[in-house]
Parts: structure tokens; sequence; C-alpha cells
């Protein structure tokens, strides 16, 4: 193997990249005339696992179970929306330029989702709930903060069976084998006679499952400084911290600005913005909602009584004449004081019958 970042010319040949990462035999399985990529399984089984965890924190946090279950489909739906969005806009020229289909922006299972754009219009999904709902924001992104970064780490591993966005030509022993296209052609990103590339979606699914863990520990120490979504705040820097040195060993074509990709401009104007979030609201923690309930419920208690604040007097007045009357023919009657007085009168013959 020939890579331009080696600096022994023969490192292939003693054996060093036959300890690399194979290339997947296929990136789909078919059943029947139904063939199912492995790109959106992992993306479901990244889904699954957040939403299995984030209802698990939420139920911990005092809230109703299935509510994570309700935001995830917004969530999710406008999440996948926004990051098809980001990439096909960033990436006009895979699907725009002289002889590309501009159909394959719809093909989403060959791959392309931007976290920059899914992070954003999924947050309008869980928002939109909590909204109709009277729920805190804020302690729902305390439950789903850490889930996130796992479900990133699942969906990393589609980039793998679709042999895309790998890093440099290098003879790590980690490294990962490509291979062109069936016709022959090369990948993108892919240099005539290097086999063997940076696994970038390894290291970013080790960094993502890394931030999981460390936000998890984080948030049970440090609980009550991390409210008013500062843990979220903490999820975007650390992301942001690993997507920029990962992405700065990319070698797929992409848009650059003085030098940097764009995805590494992306990244540290994100990280600033968390940033500036997290020291704004950690001068504001008493102001944020801790509510997990919907409004009008609180802990151990049904909706009951609302109505009736809102029947008015009158309805009370006629409750009263009601209960008045019942006393009556039950027997009782008020007395002066407002109490009610059983009647000491000795029953007569006639009562004395019917008991």
């Amino acid at each position: 193997m020939t890579s331009p970042l080696s600096t022994t010319a023969g490192a292939a040949d003693l054996g060093r990249a036959l300890a690399a990462i194979p290339s997947p035999g296929t990136n789909a399985i078919e059943l029947g005339p139904l063939k199912i990529h492995f790109y959106a399984l992992c993306i479901l089984a990244g889904v699954i696992v957040a939403v299995y965890w984030s209802e698990r924190r939420w139920a911990a946090m005092g809230g109703r179970p299935g509510t994570i279950m309700d935001l995830a489909v917004p969530a999710v739906l406008l999440g996948l929306l926004g990051g098809r969005l980001y990439h096909v806009i960033t990436d006009y020229q895979l699907y725009f330029a002289p002889g590309k289909d501009p159909m394959g922006a719809l093909y989403i299972w060959n791959g392309g989702l931007g976290i920059w754009g899914a992070i954003p219009l999924g947050a309008l999904g869980v928002w939109w709930v909590a909204h109709r709902r009277g729920l805190s924001l804020s302690q729902l992104s305390f439950a789903i903060a850490p889930t996130i970064p796992l479900a990133q780490a699942f969906g990393r591993w589609g980039n793998y069976f679709n042999q895309e966005l790998f890093g440099a030509p290098t003879d790590l022993p980690w490294a990962l084998r490509v291979e062109p296209y069936e016709n022959g052609a090369l990948r993108p990103g892919m240099v005539p006679g290097a086999e063997t590339y940076h696994p970038t979606f390894l290291y970013e699914f080790l960094w993502c499952l890394a931030l999981a863990v460390a936000l998890a520990w984080l948030g049970r120490r440090y609980g009550e400084a991390l409210r008013g979504g500062r843990l979220f705040a903490l999820y975007v820097m650390g992301y942001c911290v690993g997507r920029f040195w990962i992405e700065y060993l990319r070698v797929d074509p992409a848009h650059e600005v003085i030098g940097l990709r764009l995805n590494n401009w992306t990244s540290l104007l994100v990280f600033l913005g968390a940033l500036a979030y997290f020291v704004w609201a950690g001068r504001r923690l008493n102001t944020f909602s801790s509510r997990v309930l919907p409004e009008g419920e609180d802990e151990g208690t049904q909706m009951i009584g609302a109505e009736i604040d809102e029947e008015g007097p009158d309805t009370v007045l006629a409750t009263e004449s009601l209960a008045e009357e019942e006393t009556v023919r039950s027997g009782s009657r008020p007395s002066a004081q407002g109490e009610d007085t059983a009647s000491t009168e000795p029953p007569t013959r006639e009562d004395e019958s019917r008991d």
C-alpha cells in the first residue's frame, strides 16, 4: 500500500495493513422485493436506545411514563428533515451540479444527515410537545441530554456500512479498508493507490459514547448546578469539541472557508453559542420551570376541582341549595350556626311500624 501519510514505503508489506478494519461486504439486506439498508437500521437502533433511556431518566425525575415516547415522534421526524436539509444545502454540488441527479437528494438511505440541522428541528418538536402540555423544556433537556450522543454513536455505524465520510489515508493498525464502487470508480475522498483510511466513524462513535457516560455522571453529581438546560449545553459543547478534530481528519469533498471545512466553522460557532448559554443560564437557575407533570396535575393527584373554579359563583350557590334540600329530605335541618342538627322528636306509632 502506498500512503501519502506514511513515511515507510513498505508498511503494508510488513503486515501493518493486515490489521485494518475490513470493509463491509454489503450495506443492505434484501427480503424479497424489500431492501433494508443498514444505514437506516443504525439510525433506528440509536433512536430506540435513546428513547428507552430518556424514558427511564424522565420517570426517575417524577415525570409521567410515555411522555418521551410522545415527543419522540415529532422530534425524530423533524430531526430527520432538518438533518437532510442541512446536508443537501451544504453539499448541494452532490445533487445539483452538472451531470448529477437532483432526485438523489431524497435518497436518505444512501447517507447524508447533518447533525447541525437535525438537533435544532428535533428540539422544535420537543418544544412543541412541552408547550402543549405545560412541561418544563429545561427539565426535558436534562433527561434527554446524555441520550442524544448515545443515539449518534449508534448512527455513526451507518457510515461504516456505506463506506463514507472516512479520514485521510493511514497505515495504522486500526485503519479502515475502503473498497471502490462495484464499477471500479473511487469513492469520494479516496486517493489512488491508498486502500486504508482513518476510521472517523469509529472515532466519533467512541467520542459520543464517552460523552454520553460523562453527561450521565455529571447530571447525577452536579444535578442542581446543571439545571436550566445547562447539561444540554454541555452536550453541545462536548460534541463540538470532538467533531472539530474528527472533521479535520476527513477527506470527503466539502466547502472550505479560510482553510477550514465548513463543519469546522459550524462546530466553532455552535460551541461558542452553547458556552454563552451555559454562562447565561447559570446566573438564572431559579427562573427556570421544574414542572415534569402536565399543567393542572400534581404528583399523586388527578385533575379534579379545576372545573369548579371555572363554573362561577352561581353554580356554587346552586350546589349549596341542592345540598340543603337533600339535608331536609334526610331528616336533618340546618341550625342557626349553620350546622346540621338531627331531629329529636320521638317517633310516632306510624314511624315505629315502618321501622
